[in-house]
Parts: structure tokens; sequence; C-alpha cells
């Protein structure tokens, strides 16, 4: 079966060497056990806010730790590359679970988004954006590769 959109095969090792490190250290970042003051740089900012009054700073240079702007690109990338990478046998059945998979997955991240608009306030609905970057893939994955597992 002739597919569009899907990298070759062996794209998807190559996803999975990415995620899984990238998410790990994510999480530490996200969490502060992990912090990489090496990657603390002067950075290009089209907007960046402060909680302190004349703190922003709009089109302008500031110093940033990149530290989670790198593992973030990272696990997208890598949870891009696995997902969307061909199986390597690639037919109707295996586009038909990819297709159900995506909108399965598309269903409950945005059931869980409005649940979390309705429960999260303030800062911890930030962090709820914040993960829900990722949740999507995430959960395409998680449920692409149970059905094929299953069947």
């Amino acid at each position: 079966m002739k597919t569009k959109f899907l990298f070759p095969n062996r794209f998807k090792r190559i996803g999975w060497i990415i995620l899984v490190p990238s998410a790990i250290l994510g999480i530490l970042i996200f969490f502060g056990i992990v912090d990489f003051k090496f990657l603390e740089v002067k950075v290009f900012a089209i907007y960046s806010g402060s909680l302190l009054p004349g703190g922003e700073t709009v089109f302008g240079v500031i110093n940033e730790n990149i530290s989670e702007e790198i593992f973030e690109i990272l696990c997208i990338v890598g949870a891009i590359l696995v997902a969307f990478s061909k199986e390597k046998q690639e037919d109707e059945f295996i586009a038909k679970t990819r297709l159900e998979s995506l909108v399965w997955a598309t269903y409950i991240n945005y059931a869980i988004l409005i649940l979390c608009l309705i429960l999260f306030y303030g800062t911890g609905f930030l962090y709820v954006l914040w993960f829900n970057m990722f949740t999507l893939l995430i959960f395409f994955i998680i449920r692409f590769y149970y059905i094929l597992y299953k069947s």
C-alpha cells in the first residue's frame, strides 16, 4: 500500500532514541531535579513576561536557560518520528488503525483539556497547557501500538 506523509520505518528507531532520554531529562528539568547551567544563554524573544512590574521584554534579547526548550523540541520530534513512521508491513489494517488511533487520541486529549479547563486555574492551568503539547502524540502512540500488539 502506498502511503503519503509517513517517514520510512528506520526513523522509528531514531524517534525512540530521541524521545525516551529527552522525555526523562525534560521531566527531571521540569521538577528542578536537574539543571544545565551551561545552557544559560542570551536569546531573542518576541515576548517574555515577568511577574515584576516593568519586567516584560518585547522584541528583545533576554538571558534564558534553554534546556527546557531543547528537550521539549526533542520530545516533540521524537514522538512525531515514532508516531508517523511506517511499519515494516504497512497495509490497510495498519492505515485504518493509525487513523482510528489518531481520532481516538484527539477525542481523549480534548476531553481531558476540557476537564482541566473546568478544574485548573492560574499557574496550574499553564502547567496543563505545557503537558498538553505532548499528550496528543503520546495518546496516539500508546493506542496505536496497543492495538497492533493486541492483534
